[in-house]
C-alpha cells in the first residue's frame, strides 16, 4: 500500500498523525468519503454529532429519482454504499419514464427510514479501517506552510479535543450556522432533535472563503392510521423490481415485503388557507434570507408562483414497515402549526389526520463551489475537501457522490497519487462536479438529466461498465469485480457483433431489432442462435442496438469537444492582461481559474467570443514556452 504522507500535518506527542483523513459529519456525504478513504487503505475517522443517526433520511424517506438514480447506480459501480443500502431497505421500487426514452429512466425506491440508518451505520462501523467518533467540530487546526499558506491538518472539538489528520473532509449538510423555522418560531439547529454547528463558519471565513445562505425544508409527519387510503389514488411500485446495486445477490428480491404510496390533491380551500396566512410564513415575513430550492419548492411557493393552478399533486409515503408515519411528499412548509393543522385537512385522505410532526424550513451556510478544484479540494487551502450539502447541492444522491468523490481524491492525494476526475462525459457525478464549480449555483443545486449533455452514453445500465473498471484499478473496488465487469462488457460486445453477422430473410438481427415493433426478447425465443443470451445483458444489448445512430452521434460530439477539453490553461495566465476579454468573462475566469479550454467555455458569462479568444491566448502562450522548454 502507498504511504500516506502530509507534510504540515503536526504528529501527536508520539510522532504520529491521529488519522490518515478525517471526515466531519455523518450523513451521506460523510459516509461515502469515509468509506472510500478506507477502502483505499487510509485509517479514518468520522466525526459526527449523534453516532444514532448516522446515515438519517433527515428529508423524505426515498433514494433515487430522474437524475438521482442514475448517480446513485454510478455510486455503486464505483464501490459505494448507498446502492446496496437502498436495496437492503427498499419497500417499493420503480423504474420512473419508462414511456420515454432510455436515456432519462431512472430506478427510484420507498425506504424504510428506520431500517436504512441501521444498515448505513452497520456498514460504517463493519468498514477495516474506519472509526466512528462522538462529537461536533468547534474550529479548523491550522499550520503555516513555508509558502505562506495554511494548511489544515484537522480540527479541534467543541470539547476541546484536538484531532489531527492528514487531509480534513467537510460534510455538514444543513449544519453550519443552521436556524430552524416554523412561522415565527425560531431555534438553532440543522435538523429536529439536533443542535447547529456554529464554529466552522468562522474558521472557513477566516481563512478568505466565501460563504452564503441557502433554505431548505421538509413537510409535516403524519399518522398514517388516521389517512383515508379510499379517498386517495393508490401507487404500486413494479411487478419485478429492480435493485440499484450492480452486485445484488441474486435469489430473492427485495427482500422486504413491498407497500403502496399513495396520490391525493390540494384543494381550492387549501390554496386560500395558505394564501390568507402568507404573512406568516418565514420566507415571506422576510426572516429568511436564504435561497431555497427551484426544483422542490413549498407548498407556499406553489401556491404564489403559480396562481393559476388550481392543485397540486402529493404523494403520500409510508416512512417504514414499523411505524405508522406518513411522508407527505409534495407540502414542504414553515407556516405556523396551526396553520398546517388548517390547510392539511382540507386535501382529500387527510381530513382527520393527526400530526406526528410539523413541517419546517432550516437556514444555513454554504461555501460557494466555485472555490474548489475538480477534486472537491478548497483550491488556496492544501488539506481541506468539501462535500454534500456544504457545498451548495440539495438531496442525499448528489451528497453522496460528491462524498465518495472527496473520499477518493483525499486519498489519492495523501499517497501522492493522480487525482480521480470524471468528465461530462464518463459520469453524472463528473456532470455535477463540473456544473457546481463553474457555474456556481445562486441555488441548491439538484441533478437531473437534462443537466447532462451525453446522458444517452450515461444511461443507469452501462455505469459499472463506464466505471468499475477504473475504480479497481485504483483500489476502490475489489480487481475481481473489475474483472467481472469488463467480461460482461467483451459478452456485450460479443452479442452485439452477433446481432450483426446474423441474417433472416435479407436483415441482419441487428436491423431487426432496429424496428420499433421488435424486442430483444422476442429475437431470443425466435432465433435459436441467441439462446444462452445471459437476462441481465438483454435490456443493455437492446438499448445500444436501438439507439445506435445516436449514441454514434454522442461519442462524435464527445470526441469534438476533447479538442477543446485537453487544451490546457497555463495556471499563471493573468487575465487581467488579455485584451479583448469582456469585463465579465474577466472577473470569472480569474475567480474560478478553469483548467482547460472546454471548463472555460462552461463558466456563466464566458460567451463564444471569449473561449476563442482565449484560445489565442492560450495557443500563443504555448509557443512562446516551447523554446525555453527545449
Amino acid at each position: 500500500m502507498t504511504r500516506f504522507t502530509h507534510p504540515h500535518a503536526t504528529p501527536t506527542s508520539d510522532g504520529q498523525l491521529d488519522l490518515d483523513l478525517l471526515v466531519v459529519g455523518g450523513g451521506h456525504a460523510g459516509i461515502e468519503a469515509a468509506l472510500a478513504g478506507a477502502r483505499l487503505g487510509a485509517r479514518v475517522g468520522l466525526l459526527t454529532l449523534d453516532l444514532e443517526r448516522v446515515g438519517e433520511m433527515s428529508c423524505n424517506p426515498a433514494i433515487g429519482g430522474l437524475g438521482k438514480g442514475q448517480i446513485v447506480r454510478e455510486i455503486d459501480a464505483l464501490g459505494g454504499a448507498m446502492g446496496r443500502v437502498a436495496d437492503a431497505t427498499g419497500i417499493q421500487f420503480r423504474i420512473l419514464n419508462t414511456g420515454k426514452g432510455a436515456a432519462v429512466q431512472a430506478p427510484r425506491c420507498q425506504s424504510d427510514r428506520h431500517r436504512y440508518r441501521q444498515d448505513a451505520t452497520a456498514l460504517v462501523r463493519a468498514q477495516p479501517g474506519l472509526e466512528l467518533i462522538a462529537g461536533g467540530a468547534q474550529s479548523l487546526l491550522l499550520s503555516r506552510a513555508e509558502d505562506g499558506r495554511d494548511w489544515v491538518v484537522g480540527v479541534r472539538t467543541e470539547a476541546g479535543q484536538e484531532i489531527r489528520a492528514g487531509a480534513t473532509i467537510l460534510t455538514t449538510g444543513t449544519f453550519m450556522g443552521a436556524v430552524m423555522h416554523t412561522g415565527e418560531r425560531t431555534e438553532a439547529g440543522g435538523r429536529v432533535g439536533e443542535r447547529s454547528v456554529d464554529g466552522l463558519t468562522q474558521s472557513l471565513t477566516s481563512l478568505g472563503l466565501t460563504l452564503g445562505r441557502l433554505k431548505t425544508g421538509t413537510p409535516p409527519r403524519l399518522d398514517g392510521t388516521t389517512l383515508n387510503p379510499e379517498r386517495m389514488e393508490e401507487q404500486l411500485g413494479d411487478a419485478t423490481p429492480q435493485p440499484f446495486s450492480f452486485t445484488a445477490p441474486e435469489g430473492i428480491f427485495p427482500p422486504l415485503p413491498q407497500v403502496p404510496c399513495h396520490i391525493t390533491y390540494t384543494t381550492d380551500a387549501t390554496h386560500r388557507i395558505i394564501a390568507d396566512n402568507i404573512h406568516r410564513a418565514p420566507m415571506y415575513a422576510g426572516r429568511i434570507k436564504g435561497v431555497g430550492p427551484r426544483y422542490c419548492p413549498s407548498v407556499e411557493d406553489k401556491i404564489m408562483r403559480f396562481p393559476d393552478r388550481d392543485r397540486h399533486q402529493i404523494f403520500v409515503e409510508p416512512e417504514g414497515l414499523d411505524t405508522n408515519v406518513a411522508y407527505i411528499n409534495g407540502v414542504s412548509t414553515s407556516l405556523p402549526a396551526e396553520v398546517q393543522e388548517a390547510f392539511v385537512r382540507t386535501i382529500p385522505g387527510l381530513e382527520e389526520a393527526r400530526f406526528e410532526r410539523f413541517g419546517y424550513a432550516v437556514e444555513y451556510d454554504f461555501i460557494q463551489p466555485s472555490q474548489l478544484s475538480h477534486t472537491l479540494a478548497v483550491r488556496d487551502v492544501p488539506g481541506l475537501f468539501l462535500a454534500g450539502q456544504v457545498n451548495g447541492t440539495s438531496g442525499y444522491e448528489e451528497a453522496a457522490g460528491q462524498g465518495l468523490w472527496a473520499g477518493t481524491n483525499a486519498a489519492l492525494w495523501l499517497q501522492g497519487r493522480e487525482p480521480f476526475v470524471l468528465g461530462r462525459h464518463e459520469a453524472y457525478l463528473g456532470v455535477m462536479v463540473d456544473d457546481l464549480i463553474l457555474t456556481n449555483p445562486s441555488e441548491p443545486y439538484r441533478m437531473f438529466s437534462s443537466r447532462a449533455e451525453y446522458r444517452l452514453l450515461l444511461r443507469s445500465d452501462n455505469a459499472d461498465r463506464r466505471l468499475t473498471p477504473r475504480a479497481a484499478r485504483i483500489g476502490l473496488v475489489e480487481t475481481e469485480r473489475g474483472q467481472r465487469v469488463e467480461a460482461k462488457a467483451e459478452r456485450v460486445r460479443q452479442t452485439l457483433a452477433l446481432l450483426d453477422r446474423e441474417r433472416r430473410g435479407g436483415h441482419t438481427l441487428a436491423e431487426i431489432l432496429r424496428r420499433p415493433e421488435t424486442t430483444l426478447d422476442s429475437l431470443v425465443s425466435a432465433h435459436p442462435v441467441l439462446a444462452g443470451l445471459d437476462p441481465d445483458l438483454i435490456r443493455t444489448v437492446e438499448v445500444e442496438v436501438k439507439y445506435s445512430g445516436y449514441l454514434q452521434r454522442q461519442e462524435d460530439n464527445v470526441r469534438r469537444a476533447a479538442r477543446q477539453e485537453n487544451l490546457a490553461i497555463p495556471d499563471d495566465l493573468d487575465y487581467s492582461r488579455l485584451s479583448g476579454l469582456g469585463g465579465e468573462a474577466r472577473e470569472r475566469l480569474s475567480q474560478i481559474r478553469p483548467a482547460t479550454l472546454g471548463a472555460a467555455g462552461r463558466i456563466e458569462g464566458v460567451r463564444p467570443p471569449d473561449v476563442a479568444l482565449l484560445g489565442v491566448h492560450v495557443e500563443r502562450h504555448r509557443r512562446q514556452r516551447l523554446p525555453a522548454e527545449k
